[in-house]
């Protein structure tokens, strides 16, 4: 049985779309942009600063479902500019333990409210 998980620690779905489902235990979280989840505007144009936020906001609603990022099974990760790849691995390495997860990293034309990047998750809460 899947079940919807929500925090008010981030940014509240603007879309018919939960922050996250729960299901068989796993954690499916939507993309993440970095919105400020009390403002809901872009944190920053800085890409250091937008993946940050962005793992703020995947970390809380780890949390609302009684787990961590250190749980991640897999990420994919969407940039406007692949050339900013570097700080996306910069960021996980300061905020994941070993083994790092799977991911994917995709280049795209564009993202919502002209965020530079966007990352979802599937996570372990078993």
């Amino acid at each position: 049985m899947k079940k919807a998980i929500s925090t008010k620690n981030a940014p509240a779905a603007i879309g018919t779309y939960s922050q996250a489902i729960q299901h068989d235990g796993l954690l499916y979280v939507s993309g993440q942009i970095p919105l400020v989840p009390t403002t809901m505007e872009l944190v920053s144009p800085d890409i250091e600063q937008q993946i940050n936020q962005v793992f703020d906001n995947l970390s809380a609603i780890a949390g609302a479902a009684g787990t961590t990022l250190n749980n991640t099974v897999k990420f994919t990760v969407y940039l406007t500019d692949l050339g900013h790849f570097p700080w996306v691995n910069q960021v996980m390495a300061q905020r994941l333990v070993q083994p790092y997860p799977a991911r994917v990293a995709l280049e795209v034309s564009g993202l919502p409210r002209s965020a530079l990047v966007e990352i979802d998750a599937i996570i372990s809460i078993s």
